[in-house]
């Protein structure tokens, strides 16, 4: 019997002793990711805590959603973190909350589940653990808001505020903003007994490389006036004419087309078409896949 008091005296001791403890944080930080997992909110573990803190009347947030006290001073909450002890068998958990400083402050009692369904036994789990935290009545004292150093960040001048000094800076910096811009929450999560949904929407690096175009097999326009200085002689023969400079040498061959001063035009390399633009005689053809337009004299 009296092991029994002694037992029962401790436990009372311990529970008051983590009451008191528990009740000098403001917040408990809810990770999106617990180390023990790969994924965010693994089988839904992170809305879960989250859900069942906030019953049990503590102020819990996200760890990428702390508001602007706990950003400026961190010792305000503690963190909850999941300790996954399981095994081939069955699925042990243990909720830790870690203060500003990495010390345990509170270890709850472990939760176990034989459940072959790891969402399901995370569950039952992660509930058995909660129980140690039923009939505590929280109530936060505000011992770290009193008596915690906050430094706050000026660009390069960095100053430390008493915590009445800075509400005043956090409130005024509230005061300034000027027209709040509605943006779409990152991070959209619903916490209830039935439901622990939980969708991150923060963008992430696309994979999709833009195809680059094709390069045509015809290549850019170019036009070349005509490096030929001297005058080319037309001479007419049976399918066209002749060019001929004053060696006199033949140049160029014309053959008659059924355009009006539109011509077939060849040389000792070159194959294309003579025709004439706003007064000047062209002469076209194609050179390694290009198109080529070459300004002619030519007189008739």
């Amino acid at each position: 019997m009296k092991t029994v008091i002694t037992i029962l005296l401790t436990f009372i001791g311990y529970a008051t002793f983590a009451q008191a403890n528990l009740d000098d944080y403001k917040y408990i930080i809810v990770p999106k990711k617990f180390d023990a997992f790969k994924n965010m909110n693994e089988h839904q573990t992170s809305t879960l805590i989250k859900y069942l803190f906030t019953g049990k009347g503590f102020t819990t947030v996200y760890d990428d959603q702390l508001p602007e006290d706990l950003k400026f001073n961190r010792c305000l909450g503690v963190i909850a973190d999941l300790q996954d002890d399981s095994t081939m068998f069955s699925t042990k958990t243990i909720i830790n909350l870690i203060d500003c400083n990495d010390n345990i402050v509170y270890s709850s009692m472990q939760g176990i589940s034989k459940e072959k369904q790891y969402k399901v036994a995370y569950n039952e789990a992660i509930r058995e653990s909660m129980r140690s935290f039923n009939g505590m009545n929280y109530s936060y004292s505000g011992k770290n808001e009193k008596n915690e150093t906050i430094t706050v960040s000026y660009k390069n001048d960095v100053k430390k505020l008493d915590p009445s000094s800075a509400k005043k800076v956090i409130e005024a910096e509230k005061e300034m903003a000027d027209t709040p811009v509605k943006k779409e929450a990152a991070v959209v999560s619903e916490e209830t007994e039935k439901t622990q949904y939980y969708k991150d929407r923060t963008p992430v690096a696309s994979n999709i490389i833009k195809a680059e175009m094709d390069k045509p097999a015809l290549k850019s326009l170019e036009f070349n006036k005509s490096v030929i200085k001297d005058i080319w002689y037309a001479q007419a023969t049976e399918t066209g004419y002749q060019l001929v400079d004053s060696s006199p040498k033949v140049r160029m061959n014309l053959m008659n087309s059924s355009a009006e001063n539109v011509f077939m035009a060849k040389t000792d390399s070159k194959n294309g078409m003579v025709y004439q633009k706003d007064g000047t005689w062209v002469f076209e053809y194609y050179e390694n896949d290009t198109l080529v337009k070459e300004e002619l004299n030519i007189k008739f």
